[in-house]
Formats: C-alpha cells, sequence, structure tokens
C-alpha cells in the first residue's frame, strides 16, 4: 500500500484541512483520520485502509478521492511522538567523513516542529550560512514497541517515506553533540507517501539519491547500510519506547556537501531533490 496526508482544502488561517489518504490507481481515497499520524495511532490502520481499497473497488466507496494529477502531500507524518536519526550509516559515508565503522549506532532526536512536506520550503532564514544535505531512507513504526528483537521490530514496521536531514554545519559543529545544527524548525522535508514493507524492502536494496538544482549530488544504496532498520529500531526500542506513527531516520550515504574538497553548501532559491526507489521524490527550495 501506499499512504499519504493529502491537502483537502487551502489554508484558512489555521494551516491546511488534511486527510489521510491510500494510493488506489490512479487517485488517492480519502480515510476518516485527519493525517496518518492519527491513522497509525489505531490498531486497526491496516485494515481501515484495505477495506477502503476494497470499497473503491467494488465502487461502494464514500470518502472522496482525490486523482494523482491533482493531489498535494502535506507532511507525511506531521506529529510523530519521536523522530530520531541515524548518523554515520552508509559505509561510503562512514569514509568520506573520517571514521572507523562503528559497533553501535550513533543517534540524535529531532522535533516534530522540524517537519516538512513535499513541495514545502526549507526555511534557514539567517542561520543557513553552512545548509548541507542528506537524503535518507525514514523507516515508521506501525506498532507499539519496548525491548522488541529484530524480528519484532521488523514485524512492527509501518513502512518507510523519504526525509532530508538537513543541517546546519557551521551550528552542528559548535560542539561535539550534533542536536543543535539538525533541529531547526522547518528544515528537514519528510514523504511525500509511506509505502508498507511488501512493496518496499530496503534490505534487498533502494537507491536513495539527492539533487540539487537537478545535479546529483548523492546516489548510495541501502544495501550498504551497517544498521538495517529492523537494527535500529531494535536499538532505540531498549532505551525508549517506540509508538506507532514514529519515525526513525536511517542515515546519509556519502556525497554530502561537507565532505567535498572543497566544501559546498546550499544557497538562496537552490532546489533539493530526494528520491527514494519504490518511494518517489521530495522537491523543496531552500530560503536563506
Amino acid at each position: 500500500m501506499r499512504l499519504a496526508t493529502v491537502i483537502t482544502a487551502p489554508d484558512a488561517g489555521a494551516g491546511p484541512a488534511t486527510s489521510a489518504a491510500v494510493q488506489v490507481g490512479d487517485r488517492f481515497v480519502l480515510l476518516a483520520a485527519r493525517d496518518l499520524s492519527e491513522l497509525l495511532g489505531n490498531a486497526d490502520w491496516q485494515e481501515t485502509a484495505a477495506a477502503a481499497i476494497a470499497a473503491d473497488r467494488s465502487g461502494g466507496g464514500a470518502g472522496g478521492s482525490i486523482p494523482l494529477t491533482d493531489v498535494h502531500f502535506a507532511t507525511v507524518l506531521p506529529w510523530p511522538s519521536k523522530v530520531i536519526c541515524c548518523g554515520l550509516n552508509y559505509a561510503d559515508h562512514i569514509t568520506e567523513m573520517g571514521r572507523e565503522l562503528p559497533e553501535f549506532p550513533t543517534l540524535f532526536a529531532k522535533f516534530a516542529d522540524t517537519l516538512i512536506g513535499d513541495g514545502d520550503v526549507i526555511d534557514a532564514t539567517g542561520n543557513g550560512a553552512k545548509l548541507d544535505w542528506e537524503a535518507e531512507l525514514a523507516v515508521v513504526v506501525g506498532a507499539p514497541l519496548r525491548n522488541a528483537s529484530p524480528e519484532e521490530a521488523a514485524a512492527a514496521i509501518a513502512g518507510y517515506t523519504a526525509a532530508n536531514d538537513i543541517s546546519m554545519r557551521d551550528w552542528q559543529n559548535r560542539t561535539l553533540q550534533w542536536f543543535q545544527g539538525k533541529a531547526f524548525d522547518r528544515t528537514t522535508p519528510l514523504g511525500p507517501v509511506l509505502v508498507t514493507p511488501d512493496e518496499c524492502d530496503p534490505e534487498a536494496g533502494v537507491q536513495v539519491r539527492c539533487l540539487v538544482n537537478g545535479e546529483v549530488v548523492q546516489d548510495g544504496n541501502t544495501k550498504t547500510l551497517v544498521f538495517s532498520a529492523p537494527a535500529l529500531l531494535s536499538y532505540i526500542s531498549t532505551f525508549t519506547r517506540l509508538r506507532p506513527g514514529d519515525v526513525v531516520l536511517t542515515g546519509t550515504p556519502g556525497g554530502v556537501g561537507m565532505g567535498a574538497v572543497p566544501p559546498r553548501f546550499l544557497h538562496d532559491g537552490d532546489v533539493v531533490s530526494t528520491e527514494i526507489e519504490g518511494i518517489g521524490t521530495l522537491t523543496n527550495a531552500v530560503k536563506l
């Protein structure tokens, strides 16, 4: 299945109206939830989406739909209780940063306030002197996890989506802690859709690419991840409870701007595209 949070009415001052939706052929069928964060909070979310698909195909759907040609995506998971990120998880990126392969994941957190959707502006006004790109596969939790084995974690995956861990490198490098360079409001694109594990298998390998103004700057494959999505969820769940709708970014492949010689950073008006095979493309302009 391919699910999304879609915009159903424009912003009237309190933000646009949205709905969770599931793709059926050439359109998205609306579901009885405001967004995917709300939908995944229901234990029967898979059954709800499957029933909507079946009803639409039989001609009995009553929730309404939006053609693919007209759909506008909101942030796919607008209100996760946790956004946890893994740094240094692709062998090539670890090498370009001059580090050894890790024994344990390097983790840091973001807030829901950092998240934006496809087409939204990455707004780093006044703070983006060394703004960098990091295309990433994100794994979304679909069932509660605590002290989970990798097998239990794999069974609890709702699906995968695309993300870009846009980073303020000058802020990140002020101290040994990365947090302050990673958690600026409205700087982390996420989406456009959530693809369930039956349609996306990162361990078999999917391409993760980042383009800046159409130029490919990152091109990696999830087969080279040091820590798989189930391994990350299992590890994280040993110290904090994961809930449905939580998001874990799995790391970025080589090709970040800070690793270039000389280093290269984003400029005002640049367009960053994050492409993940089988999921889709996030496109976001930069404002500095």
